[in-house]
């Protein structure tokens, strides 16, 4: 190809963000049926099709810390005071309603959740669940499983009972890596 197609080919690369496939080299200098010499395959790159930044980014490289444990460990007892705190004041005086309920262990999941994320603990990731029923004399078991390491992974859990519902919280602090 001589310079001048180059350079019109590379001109259209630019404003179209397209570029010719390995394949339109090759039929370039020959005859086809249904294809004249001039035809182009193209590419197109949808991921630079949308960003018309001027300056490009920059790649963050992070090195590794080859940290295997965490520096602190998780407060089991700020998040049983956060759990005691949290379920005292929202259930305390409560009575048991099913439509109430449910909306209430979303609520109370999500200023669990905000109080626990509030102590800064890095690298832990944290399940919170909760569950409100009413007592009339049943028992109830909850339970839970899933892969653990007792040296950095953590539990903490509130039960309050009043003269209608009870209320029982569990957090999970999975370190992770």
């Amino acid at each position: 190809m001589s310079d001048p197609q180059k350079e019109k080919v590379h001109g259209r690369e630019k404003k179209t963000g397209k570029a010719p496939s390995e394949a339109s080299h090759s039929l370039r200098g020959k005859e086809t049926a249904g294809r004249t010499k001039d035809s182009i395959s193209t590419v197109s790159y949808l991921d630079e099709m949308g960003h018309h930044d001027e300056h490009p980014r920059l790649a963050v490289t992070m090195e590794n810390t080859y940290q295997l444990g965490p520096h602190k460990r998780f407060p089991v007892a700020a998040a049983t005071d956060i759990l005691k705190d949290v379920l005292t004041s929202y259930l305390q005086e409560e009575k048991y309603e099913v439509e109430w309920s449910q909306k209430m262990t979303k609520t109370l999941c999500e200023v669990i959740r905000a109080g626990i994320k509030d102590l800064l603990i890095p690298r832990y990731k944290i399940v919170v669940l909760v569950h409100i029923g009413q007592l009339s004399g049943q028992s109830m078991q909850v339970s839970s499983r899933c892969l653990w390491d007792a040296s950095s992974d953590t539990s903490a859990s509130y039960v309050i009972k009043n003269s209608s519902l009870f209320g029982v919280a569990n957090v999970y602090a999975v370190y992770y890596e």
